[in-house]
């Protein structure tokens, strides 16, 4: 086994468990999971956000993507727009209701993510997060993991 195997075993365990506990506390106290967040999110930092946004942020498919706007429609916390340029497409915007959501949900998610990781030290959080950050960059750039 490469020594890489069990470094990305240790990322997909730690990602999961930290996404199940967030994702928990979120929908008990705010009642929407992790994922709903992370749309809101998008939603409300991409100027003009639309579902290929999203698909292009999550690596997810554009199907999946749909369908959980569409979630989000029913709960009032967004709105599909026509773009103003082109007719076929839909902005994403969000209500006030889910502005309201995502203000309330913010400081749940990242004050359960500082408690999480409290007992890791700072500059090692720091060095995991800009390691990360550069994965990340190198696998977007190369347009590799997005859905086929």
């Amino acid at each position: 086994m490469s020594h890489v195997t069990p470094v990305f075993t240790d990322l997909v365990r730690v990602e999961t468990r930290l996404y199940n506990v967030v994702s928990a506390r979120l929908r008990a106290e705010q009642g929407l999971g992790l994922g709903q967040f992370e749309f809101l999110e998008i939603i409300d930092r991409v100027p003009g956000c639309r579902v290929l946004d999203i698909v292009g942020e999550l690596a997810i498919t554009v199907g999946a993507v749909s369908k959980a706007v569409d979630r989000l429609v029913t709960a009032g916390w967004c709105v599909r727009v026509a773009h103003p340029q082109d007719r076929r497409s839909s902005v994403l915007r969000l209500t006030p209701e889910g502005e309201k959501q995502l203000a309330a949900s913010r400081p749940l998610v990242e004050n359960e993510l500082a408690a999480l990781t409290a007992t890791v030290p700072a500059d090692d959080l720091t060095r995991i997060a800009s390691t990360l950050a550069a994965l990340r960059a190198t696998l977007e750039a190369g347009s590799q993991g997005q859905p086929g």
